[in-house]
């Protein structure tokens, strides 16, 4: 299998537990055990792919995208997904503070994860939310910014 091919089941097994197994099986009008073959890494579901109406299905009901997002990673295309309200104020020196805050929480994680010498899949999900925490930041500075053009 290959590596682009375990990123998406990895994701659509977030998405489908993100979402909750008996919720899933309900939206998509699948099986668990149909389900499963979607993520499944084995083999014999290696060429086995949630369809994109499952997907959109469930990502309305899921707190993040994971499909998508993991299509767009792919692709090498950044997405941005926000639920809460902006907010810029204080100027470009708060923007900078929030992303220093936000990058020494994202170091100090990655610290965490490697005392062992391997990153777990806990951690790995762990540096994914700082990491997408820093960029939101960086998005709000970057509104800021275009703001004051």
């Amino acid at each position: 299998m290959t590596a682009h091919n375990r990123y998406l089941k990895r994701h659509t097994e977030a998405l489908v537990k993100d979402v909750g197994i008996e919720a899933a099986c309900t939206l998509a009008g699948k099986s668990k055990a149909t389900l499963g073959r979607y993520y499944s890494e084995a083999e014999d579901h290696a060429d086995r792919f949630m369809p994109v109406n499952t997907v959109a299905a469930l990502e309305a009901a899921a707190s993040y995208p994971h499909v998508t997002s993991a299509l767009a990673d792919l692709r090498g295309i950044t997405l941005s997904h926000d639920t809460t309200p902006q907010n810029r104020e204080g100027g470009v020196n708060a923007e900078v503070i929030r992303l220093s805050q936000r990058f020494a929480l994202l170091m100090a994680e990655y610290t965490r994860a490697i005392e062992d010498g391997v990153i777990s899949v806990n951690e790995t999900k762990r540096l994914l939310q700082e990491t997408t925490a820093l960029q939101k930041v960086l998005i709000d500075m970057k509104m800021h910014l275009e703001a004051h053009d």
